[in-house]
């Protein structure tokens, strides 16, 4: 092989559609646009969601939801699942740190301790917040719930 028997591969390349060029192309009079009308006229495009003048669906639905800018998104994390981590690793402290190190949660996560669950061991819990069940349930059984 040489510089000069270089090629694409075969249908690698397709020949460009050469409209308007007369009408023994095939594709001469009205070039593929098909007859009269705007979308056979220079500058034609049709807005995002047009319909032809029907009413788009996404003015025909109603308007639904709110999302707040300012909503705080706390990770649940329950007793069940304090107690199984806490089996697993063999600790009796558990921090965000330890969770974001152990692929728990994320690093910008905030945590929030819920209360379904047993708990059978002293854990002692760093957290971003408690639900009341759930820092009554880890201080009755010795430990301590922590805010960040």
């Amino acid at each position: 092989m040489e510089l000069h028997n270089l090629r694409p591969a075969k249908g690698a390349v397709k020949t460009r559609k050469r409209v308007g060029r007369g009408q023994g192309s095939g594709r001469g009079g009205t070039s593929t646009r098909g007859h009269k009308g705007a979308g056979s006229r220079s500058g034609d495009y049709a807005k995002v969601g047009f319909e032809g003048g029907q009413m788009p669906l996404q003015r025909r639905l109603p308007k639904i939801g709110f999302n707040s800018p300012n909503r705080i998104e706390l990770v649940p994390i329950n007793l069940e699942r304090l107690q199984e981590i806490a089996d697993k690793y063999s600790v009796d402290t558990i921090t965000p740190d330890f969770l974001v190190e152990n692929g728990i949660t994320g690093k910008e996560d905030l945590i929030k301790v819920l209360g379904r669950g047993e708990l059978n061991a002293k854990i002692n819990v760093t957290a971003h917040a408690f639900s009341a069940t759930a820092k009554a349930a880890i201080e009755a059984k010795g430990g301590s719930a922590q805010l960040v």
